[in-house]
């Protein structure tokens, strides 16, 4: 059985959030290249500085952890989370 894990990364961003939107926006592109996990980002609703990425169905979550640290180091994302704090949440189908 291939047991997918779903990614959960939130923060709070600081700062211009046009800067904020085009390294994250960079870094996605980044980590589909390395990796073949496509994300996307959403905004909570009643708060529009706490944005959530989320990338699902990722089978080899090794290369996909390292992809996604070098991408964020490389495009400077958590530069643009309060305090740098990117709270990363895994989640799978229970068996």
């Amino acid at each position: 059985m291939n047991v997918l894990t779903h990614y959960y990364i939130w923060y709070r961003v600081h700062g211009d959030v046009g800067s904020a939107r085009h390294a994250v926006d960079a870094m996605l592109a980044d980590v589909f290249l390395r990796s073949g996990v496509q994300g996307r980002v959403l905004v909570r609703r009643d708060d529009p500085r706490t944005w959530m990425e989320i990338y699902e169905h990722v089978a080899d979550t090794l290369l996909f952890e390292d992809e996604l640290a070098r991408a964020v180091a490389r495009h400077g994302a958590a530069e643009h989370a309060e305090g740098h704090a990117r709270h990363v949440e895994a989640f799978m189908a229970p068996v």
